[in-house]
C-alpha cells in the first residue's frame, strides 16, 4: 500500500497498459491526475477484393489516420468550475479500394470497405473547444470547432465499412453534416432532465470549403453558406441492469440546395440540361438504438447487445433519401479471451428514385442505351453491405480486427457485380 505510482508505472509495450509507450515512468499517470491527458492513435485498416465488383482484378489497399491530442480538465489545471478543453490534430493517408476495385467510377461505392479513407487525405485540425457545465451539470455548454457526428446521432465506430461506423446522417448527406476529421465553428446547448434522459440542440457553421484538402486548417468564416441545426432527444435506460441507449433527432439545414431533379423553371433537369432549382434548404431525421440484452455468466461486461440505425432526407435535395442498418456485437464470447469482441451487421442504402429517373432521361437523350458505353449514366437502386469482424483484444493498447464484408449492387448499380472483401482494421494508442 506504500508503493508509489512511479513503482507500479507500466513499462513499454506491457499487455496491461493502456498506452503502448507505457506510463513513462510514472509522469503519465502524474499528468492525468493533474489534468492533462496527451494522447497520440492509430487506425490503420487494409482491404483485398476476393471477388466481384467492378474491377475483378485482385489488389490491396490500406489506409490509415494518426490523431494527436490533448484533454484540459481546467477545473484541476486552473480552478474553472466544471470546465474542459479538448484539442485534437489528425491526418489521413493511403488510398481506398471502394474507389480502384468495387464500384463504378461513374457512380462511386455509396459506402466504403475503409471507413478511414475520405474527407481529403491530409492534416487537419479536427476538435478545438471548451466545455463547461452550469447548474451542477444540469446545463452542458460547448463551443469551438468539433463535428456534429461527436454529440448527434454518434454511433461508435468499431467496424471497418463505413455503413456501420459513425454518424450516419454525415454519411449521406455528407455536403451539409460534416463527420471527423472535419471541424467547423460550432456551440452545443445539452440540458439535463434526469440521470437518463437529456434533450440538446447545435449550431454548426455550414462551410464546404472546410472540406478542401487545403483548409484543414482554416479559422476563417468565409464561404459560409449556412447553418445546420440538429436537435435530438436521447434516453439512456438500464434494462435488466444492463445500458441502452436510444436516439431520436433532426436537423435543418438554412444554406441553399439544388434540387436532384427539376430544373430553375420546374422542369425536370435530365432533359433540358440547364441549371438545377435552388432549394432554400434541406432536412432530415434519424433514430439510433443500442441495447446490450445479455450479460456472460452474469459478468455484465461481457454479453450480447444490439443496434439499429434509420435516417431518413430530404427527398427534393438528397441523392440518398433514406438508409436503414441493424447489427450485434458480442463481447466476450469465450472465456479463454474475455476482452474480444464479435460483430456482425447489415445495411441498405437507397437512391432517391428522382435521381435513377434523371439517369434514365439523360441516357434517352443521348440515345445511349449500352451500359458498357463511357457516356452511358448508370442507374441507381440500392446498395446492400454487410461485415462480419472479430475484435482481437491483443493489448490493452491494441485490437486488432480483420472482417469479411460482402457488397450487393455496389453503388446501388445492379448490373456491377456482388463484391466479396477482406478487411483488417487496426486500433493502436500509443
Amino acid at each position: 500500500m506504500a508503493c508509489s505510482s512511479t513503482s507500479l508505472a507500466a513499462d513499454a509495450f506491457s499487455s496491461e497498459s493502456q498506452w503502448m509507450t507505457g506510463d513513462w515512468g510514472g509522469l503519465r499517470t502524474e499528468l492525468l491526475e493533474k489534468g492533462y491527458d496527451f494522447t497520440l492513435d492509430y487506425v490503420g485498416e487494409a482491404a483485398a477484393n476476393l471477388h466481384g465488383g467492378y474491377n475483378d482484378d485482385k489488389t490491396a489497399r490500406y489506409s490509415d489516420q494518426f490523431g494527436l491530442g490533448v484533454h484540459l480538465d481546467l477545473q484541476k489545471i486552473f480552478g474553472w468550475q466544471d470546465a474542459e478543453f479538448k484539442l485534437a490534430i489528425t491526418e489521413r493517408s493511403g488510398r481506398n479500394l471502394s474507389n480502384d476495385r468495387i464500384a463504378d467510377p461513374r457512380t462511386g461505392q455509396l459506402s466504403a470497405a475503409q471507413e478511414v479513407w475520405g474527407r481529403g487525405q491530409t492534416w487537419r485540425l479536427t476538435q478545438m473547444w471548451v466545455k463547461q457545465k452550469y447548474f451542477d451539470g444540469t446545463l452542458d455548454v460547448k463551443v469551438g470547432r468539433f463535428g456534429e457526428g461527436e454529440d448527434f446521432n454518434s454511433f461508435p465506430c468499431d467496424f471497418q465499412n463505413l455503413a456501420f461506423c459513425g454518424s450516419q446522417v454525415g454519411n449521406w448527406a455528407g455536403g451539409i453534416w460534416y463527420n471527423w476529421p472535419v471541424s467547423q465553428w460550432a456551440m452545443r446547448v445539452k440540458y439535463n432532465i434526469s440521470p437518463e434522459f437529456f434533450v440538446q440542440i447545435g449550431a454548426y457553421e455550414q462551410n464546404p470549403s472546410n472540406l478542401e484538402t487545403g483548409n484543414g486548417f482554416k479559422l476563417s468564416g468565409s464561404g459560409t453558406k449556412g447553418a445546420l441545426i440538429p436537435v435530438e432527444m436521447v434516453w439512456s435506460p438500464k434494462v435488466n441492469g444492463l445500458p441502452g441507449e436510444y436516439r431520436l433527432g433532426y436537423y435543418y439545414s438554412s444554406a441553399k440546395a439544388d434540387d436532384v431533379y427539376d430544373d430553375v423553371n420546374g422542369q425536370p433537369q435530365g432533359l433540358t440540361g440547364d441549371a438545377f432549382k435552388s432549394r432554400s434548404s434541406k432536412h432530415g431525421w434519424w433514430v439510433v438504438a443500442q441495447q446490450q440484452v445479455t450479460a456472460h455468466d452474469g459478468d455484465s461486461s461481457r454479453g450480447l447487445s444490439l443496434f439499429a440505425n434509420l435516417t431518413v432526407h430530404d427527398q427534393a435535395t438528397n441523392s440518398i433519401d433514406n438508409y436503414q442498418q441493424v447489427g450485434m456485437v458480442y463481447k466476450g464470447a469465450f472465456n479463454a479471451r474475455p476482452k474480444d469482441d464479435i460483430g456482425l451487421a447489415v445495411a441498405r442504402i437507397h437512391v432517391n428514385d428522382d435521381v435513377k429517373k434523371r439517369a434514365e432521361q439523360i441516357n434517352t437523350q443521348t440515345g445511349i442505351s449500352d451500359f458498357d458505353n463511357p457516356g452511358y449514366v448508370p442507374l441507381q437502386r440500392s446498395e446492400y453491405n454487410a461485415e462480419l469482424y472479430y475484435g482481437i483484444h491483443v493489448t490493452n493498447w491494441l485490437t486488432v480486427r480483420p472482417n469479411l464484408q460482402y457488397i450487393k449492387s455496389p453503388g446501388g448499380v445492379d448490373e456491377v457485380d456482388n463484391a466479396l472483401v477482406a478487411g483488417l482494421k487496426i486500433q493502436s494508442r500509443f
